[in-house]
């Protein structure tokens, strides 16, 4: 009896020893606001969202010490609506983030699953929405997936540990089709330089027949355009000059063969391709530690090949915010984002004015968005 009881306490400060290599974090964080859209479909609408500034999730992460610099990673987050408890990403149990990987202290970060792409690791979080103001800043119809509004499964990532200011990363999102390797597949890669506050980066992106299937590596329900093909070229770079922060980011984005678009729906059958080229201005400027304000302007020109026309639009967008924090994890803010649309005369969804998170696209050319939210994190 004293031989297994003393076993049995062995295993128990074994057990104890081996969790000490471990960690696994519960965290989470929220956001919930008021929003009000100045035209949606002809009319004001006043709507509660709980994914502008920030998805709201909550999560589990996790390491593993395995020796010689190497560890064991997990990541799952699961993003919710506030508003109705509903879960986010069609209702996927981790849509925000999945992936199991390995890291090395020297080499850098090895992942599979469900994970953010290169555009969103890179120049995303040189723009104002992927820096400080979230889902009402994104380019047009997040068109260049600034905003991250596909996600890439199926995929395997690489991002390098920093060499001399240098950082890179790789990503290859399977289609999971027998018989059609590159169907619905994604590869994108980008690569970033840092020094003291000042980062510069460029990124490349290709996808091929998103949307098309279900299982693919951007699936039918988050892709941004269901196309035969989608291509993303982009480059950023920011400066922190004291209190403040500056961006400027330009992206090219070129489309073949548009069925569909996630916020605007059918775009026409006849759609030969559509590109747009978007540049953005940011800054954000801290007036104290726990106070800020922050503006951008962007501009994207449109040009879709329909049927036989050859048509362009132009987008010019600004938004301002301030944001106050009332301790290191509760914040209040308020947001205003205005969207113009010109040279609207394609004949398709794309004539009217939409700022994505607004409550529905506008009747006309224009259209605002006022936002009063707050967020909290745990």
């Amino acid at each position: 009896m004293k031989s297994k009881m003393a076993l049995a306490v062995a295993m128990l400060f074994a057990s104890v020893a081996a969790h000490a290599q471990s960690t696994v974090t519960l965290f989470g964080v929220l956001d919930e606001g008021i929003n009000l859209t100045s035209n949606a479909g002809g009319n004001k609408a006043w709507q509660t969202s709980s994914v502008d500034v920030v998805t709201s999730r909550w999560g589990l992460k996790g390491s593993e010490d395995l020796g010689d610099g190497l560890h064991a990673i997990f990541d799952l987050e699961s993003g919710f609506m506030l508003d109705n408890g509903a879960a986010y990403y069609s209702g996927r149990l981790f849509g925000y983030q999945s992936y199991v990987g390995l890291q090395s202290d020297t080499l850098g970060t090895l992942t599979f699953g469900r994970q953010f792409d290169s555009i969103t690791d890179t120049i995303g979080l040189m723009t104002a929405n992927g820096y400080w103001g979230g889902y009402l800043f994104s380019h047009p119809l997040d068109n260049d997936n600034t905003d991250a509004t596909f996600h890439a499964n199926n995929s395997v990532k690489f991002t390098s540990s920093e060499y001399g200011g240098v950082s890179a990363t790789a990503l290859y999102g399977f289609g999971n089709q027998a018989g059609a390797f590159a169907g619905n597949r994604m590869v994108s890669a980008g690569l970033k330089y840092s020094y003291a506050t000042f980062t510069i980066g460029a990124v490349y992106e290709d996808l091929s027949a998103p949307g098309t299937t279900s299982t693919g590596a951007v699936a039918s329900d988050e892709a941004s355009f269901v196309a035969a093909n989608h291509k993303i070229y982009g480059i950023g770079a920011s400066y922190g000059a004291g209190p403040a922060t500056l961006g400027l980011v330009y992206t090219h984005v070129n489309v073949q063969q548009p069925v569909s678009s996630l916020y605007l729906g059918d775009l026409g059958a006849n759609s030969a391709s559509l590109r747009f080229d978007n540049i953005e201005f940011n800054a954000k400027y801290d007036i104290q530690a726990d106070l800020s304000i922050a503006g951008m302007y962007t501009y994207t020109m449109a040009h879709l090949k329909h049927g036989v026309l050859d048509s362009s639009l132009h987008w010019n967008q600004i938004g301002v915010m301030a944001q106050y924090f009332l301790s290191k994890r509760t914040g209040v803010y308020t947001q205003l984002v205005y969207q113009k649309v010109s040279g609207g005369n394609t004949g398709t969804s794309l004539d009217t004015a939409f700022i994505p998170g607004a409550a529905s696209p506008s009747s006309n050319s224009h259209q605002m968005v006022a936002r009063i939210g707050m967020t909290h994190a745990f």
